[in-house]
């Protein structure tokens, strides 16, 4: 008896969070996958890649996603169990959801933010859990331009998309020029050219902040109509100036961005740009201009462009199916000589082996699907019968073995 007493007087040196620290007390981190066990099969979804040095574990990359929960820019408890989560689940990298590099950049008031130091705290609170469940870390850089200061789509009044006013605290959005996306948006004020320089420096401040956060990836936004996005399309910029008309003039803006950031953001870090491939509308841009403008950002440090597309217009058509867009990433890629990430109704896990499996990308951006099922990746491993681990505190329940149903036979005897 007195032997238990002394031994009950101690709390057990026990981490919570698989390998993470945790009031004070010494993590027991149970080690990578590849350290508890030698795998018997090895798809190439679950295929390691290096991009300079850092190494990927799988292929598996849970794709930016909005959720519209932060209060000034500042992530908080429900970003670190929603991202948290998919980390448990055995993503390789989790990237955080489209964070504003300036506070007018933010697609609705509630969007996530990264233009102000105090916002390195929290965010690298999220960050370090995930690294302690060896998944790697990436933060989108964005600014949404004439699609800003909108109401979040879950809200239902006064509609989804509706522009927040002024004084509700909303603000003037911007863009390249003084042309409204539909005809129910504000038009937005045409940046400047200083605006213009205030905006590039502001990514690359967002991109110091989440290198001081411990970020492994850094992501710029140039898809779905966005800032720079418009910036590239004819559809949005009818600028006259060095900014607008010919191709060269357009991408201009895209170029300073990644220039900046690249300059600032560690060389041993990878740095990812999402493209609209397609603008889907005529007139606008065409996966053509994507491959060029992919070389250009190849050659200025861009590893891996997330081949997206959409957003520019209302007018769009798209024909949405299953892997209706790794064609883009496909022709990227080749043409390019680029890595590229393939997104958009990647459903099935024998989807993103034959993805990878037949070079059509690198890595497979998953969005949806994991909100379904944020175990996702580890459930793919079952099918692709590949040998993985679940975090140990769940792995000696999962590997249970389930007990037959019990037999109305059974509960007469």
């Amino acid at each position: 008896m007195q032997n238990r007493q002394q031994t009950s007087d101690k709390t057990p040196e026990l981490a919570p969070f698989g390998g993470a620290q945790w009031e004070g007390h010494a993590a027991q981190d149970p080690g990578p996958a590849a350290q508890r066990g030698t795998p018997r099969h090895l798809p190439h979804f679950f295929s390691p890649l290096k991009i300079r040095d850092v190494t990927f574990k799988n292929r598996a990359v849970v794709s930016p996603m909005c959720t519209y929960s932060a209060v000034d820019g500042f992530m908080n408890d429900w970003h670190l169990t929603h991202l948290g989560t998919f980390a448990r689940g055995g993503a390789g990298l989790v990237v955080f959801e489209a964070s504003g590099v300036q506070d007018v950049g933010r697609i609705t008031p509630w969007d996530a933010g990264v233009w102000k130091d105090e916002h390195i705290a929290p965010l690298k609170r999220i960050v370090d859990f995930l690294h302690s469940q060896q998944a790697l870390a990436g933060l989108q850089l964005a600014h949404a331009g004439r699609k800003a200061s909108t109401y979040p789509p879950h809200l239902t009044f006064p509609q989804p998309g509706a522009t927040v006013p002024v004084e509700q605290g909303g603000w003037v959005p911007v863009g390249p020029s003084a042309i409204a996306w539909d005809d129910k948006s504000p038009v937005p004020h045409a940046l400047t050219k200083d605006e213009i320089r205030d905006t590039v420096q502001a990514f690359a401040d967002a991109a110091v902040r989440a290198d001081k956060a411990g970020f492994d990836v850094v992501e710029i936004h140039g898809a779905h109509g966005y800032l720079l996005s418009s910036f590239n399309s004819p559809l949005a910029n009818h600028r006259t100036d060095e900014y607008g008309g010919s191709f060269e003039n357009r991408t201009r803006f895209t170029l300073e961005v990644v220039r900046a950031v690249r300059k600032v953001w560690p060389a041993s870090k990878p740095l990812f740009l999402r493209l609209s491939s397609s603008d889907w509308v005529e007139g606008g841009t065409t996966i053509e201009d994507t491959v060029r403008l992919a070389k250009l950002v190849k050659a200025e440090g861009v590893d891996l462009v997330d081949c997206s597309s959409g957003g520019q217009s209302p007018l769009q058509k798209i024909g949405i199916g299953p892997l209706y867009q790794l064609p883009f990433a496909e022709q990227v890629r080749r043409e390019a000589d680029l890595l590229t990430g393939a997104v958009g109704l990647i459903v099935e896990p024998l989807q993103a082996e034959e993805i990878i499996f037949h070079k059509r990308a690198d890595l497979v951006f998953i969005g949806r699907e994991l909100l379904r099922d944020p175990f996702w990746v580890l459930h793919a491993a079952k099918e692709l019968k590949h040998d993985i681990h679940w975090p140990v505190q769940y792995e000696w329940a999962v590997n249970r073995p389930v007990p037959p149903p019990v037999t109305s036979a059974a509960k007469s005897s």
